[in-house]
């Protein structure tokens, strides 16, 4: 694929670089926020080779690509003069912006321009945990070793403090000054504060009690803090005369965010992250089975929409607040669906390039990217996806009924395994072997006998 030359064809049939506001990307898709959506050329883009599908949700111009689309952002990047993700502040630009989404887009858009750029490092952190924790089961390295203790520093340093380096991609996402914001998060998880919080003592400010919670790995505190953050700097940049701006503005905002933080934000946003968590545990506990079939069979539709990093906060904050995670355990299961239907396509059809690509994508799937499976097999002949359903609801039905549950939060595919580890309890990564395996097979022998030799789904 000539990354440079699909970048110059999808700025062009996009409206040119003057209709893109932004422009970033995930795993597989890169994704545009166009200024008119309807210039858009998108029958055309979806016919250039290398592109797999193109979807419009949260506000964005998703374009399907696959594991290049990193190499085609820095074309597109160099192309439009505007480096992956950088958000214009432009007043007028964002009000209309506003007019155009509905709130669930303008809510969608927020959460993944102030997440997304923390996954990575995420994600590395959790594979580090769940690798230390193979380690020590294994008897390799001892939990009181030096080698142990940097490397679980770097680990668990990542959900720690993630207000700090959640606070950053915040004040970028809300055109804040992204340092101010980040000091905001450290505040919350400064060592006297937790000091404080770990004696039960007692505090107010300025004569009003102060409830004291603790903010290590939260997310739901410095993301609302940051957006309040915003908005006092823009007023703070109006009022004060631009000689005394460079001091005094991050001195407003600081003084009078910090006390709104600790008095009304942090409680609110803990109650309302707890609310969350007990609402995952009560809808799992209502019906494990039940719960462990619908999102086994059905969450990659939602992967199709576009709309899976939405849920990510509340699968980062099930880690946080109960230690585990089941519903991502049973999410982790469904990849295993799709790359057996990819398996299943490849063995049966007879032309070598639809073969390879077959192989080809079942190996990027167990890798944890799903999205070319999804796109060059499951929806174009429809019957895979059904077996895929299959072979996930039956996996995620049998994961949920035997309490499986994810350690930490990161990769997908095979890179999930040392999250399935759970000290003191082997089975819990049997039992992921074992769903695992069952999502694969079912799905893959339905797929191959669904499948005709000619490339076409037997009807």
């Amino acid at each position: 694929m000539d990354c440079r030359e699909l970048a110059e064809q999808i700025v062009e049939l996009v409206g040119g670089k003057e209709n893109i506001e932004t422009a970033q990307n995930c795993a597989t898709r890169l994704r545009i926020v166009l200024v008119n959506d309807s210039i858009a050329k998108t029958d055309e883009i979806k016919a250039l080779k290398g592109v797999l599908g193109v979807t419009m949700q949260g506000g964005q111009y998703q374009i399907i690509i696959g594991p290049h689309v990193s190499k085609v952002i820095e074309a597109v990047s160099v192309i439009t003069g505007k480096q992956a993700g950088e958000v214009v502040v432009d007043e007028v630009a964002a009000k209309a912006d506003m007019k155009k989404n509905n709130l669930f887009n303008s809510f969608f858009k927020t959460i993944s321009g102030c997440i997304f750029p923390v996954l990575g490092v995420l994600g590395a952190a959790g594979v580090l945990k769940g690798l230390l924790t193979v380690l020590i089961t294994a008897n390799v390295l001892s939990a009181e070793s030096g080698t142990y203790i940097i490397l679980y520093a770097a680990a668990d340093a990542t959900l720690y403090f993630m207000p700090i380096i959640l606070g950053f991609s915040c004040g970028k996402q809300f055109g804040c000054n992204p340092y101010i914001t980040a000091v905001l998060g450290a505040a919350l998880v400064y060592p006297g504060i937790i000091s404080v919080y770990s004696n039960k003592t007692a505090i107010t400010f300025m004569g009003i009690p102060v409830i004291m919670v603790s903010y290590t790995n939260s997310i739901f505190p410095i993301i609302l803090s940051s957006y309040v953050a915003s908005k006092i700097e823009k007023v703070a940049k109006k009022v004060i005369p631009q000689v005394l701006q460079l001091l005094f503005v991050p001195f407003c905002v600081l003084v009078i965010t910090a006390p709104l933080a600790f008095l009304i934000i942090g409680p609110i946003m803990t109650w309302v992250s707890g609310i969350l968590s007990m609402g995952t545990q009560t809808i799992y506990g209502f019906s494990p089975i039940l719960a462990g079939i619908f999102l086994g069979a059905f969450w990659q539709v939602i992967v199709i929409f576009g709309l899976h990093y939405a849920f990510i906060p509340i699968l980062i904050n099930n880690i946080a607040t109960m230690g585990e995670d089941p519903v991502n355990a049973i999410l982790s299961v469904t990849v295993f669906a799709l790359c057996g239907v990819a398996l299943g396509y490849a063995l049966k059809v007879k032309d070598k390039e639809q073969k390879a690509f077959g192989i080809s994508t079942m190996v990027s799937g167990l890798l944890g990217i799903t999205e070319p499976i999804i796109y060059g097999i499951a929806l174009p002949y429809k019957r895979p996806f059904v077996c895929a359903f299959i072979g996930g609801g039956i996996a995620g039905a049998i994961a949920a009924a035997m309490g499986l549950a994810r350690q930490g939060f990161g990769g997908a595919g095979l890179l999930a395994a040392p999250m399935m580890v759970k000290e003191g309890d082997p089975n819990n990564f049997k039992i992921w072997l074992m769903t695992s395996f069952v999502a694969f097979v079912v799905s893959g022998v339905l797929c191959y006998f669904t499948t005709d030799k000619e490339n076409k789904v037997v009807k």
